[in-house]
């Protein structure tokens, strides 16, 4: 069995229809749902219960990952954190007056009391 990860230079890293930023979310989710899955085991969790949360887990991370990956596209991950980061509205604390009338330039500003 041999999986091609990329498809040529330039293109973006694609496996099984997930693209770029979505392959590290889905093996990331993947490895920490194993982490729990063992630490529950060892805690004394039975047995079927550490089974049923791991498949249950994984399932939703899957189909998650890939309904992601269809809505949103390659980018779209860092297009969602990128509106999360603008601001919603701009502060300006200067007068009125002082917006409208020019500043001096920094090399003509009077420097001798410094």
């Amino acid at each position: 069995m041999e999986y091609s990860i990329n498809k040529g230079i330039g293109r973006p890293a694609e496996f099984k229809g997930l693209k770029s930023q979505y392959l590290f979310v889905f093996a990331g989710g993947l490895l920490s749902v194993f982490v729990v899955f063992v630490i529950m085991y060892m805690i004394g969790i039975p047995q079927t219960v550490c089974i049923g949360f791991g498949g249950t887990a994984a399932g939703t991370l899957v189909w998650a990952t890939f309904h992601l990956n269809g809505k949103y596209g390659e980018f779209g991950l860092m297009k969602l954190q990128a509106i999360r980061n603008h601001p919603k509205y701009i502060i300006n604390r200067r007068r009125i007056g002082n917006l409208f009338r020019g500043r001096r330039p920094f090399y003509k500003r009077n420097t001798d009391n410094i």
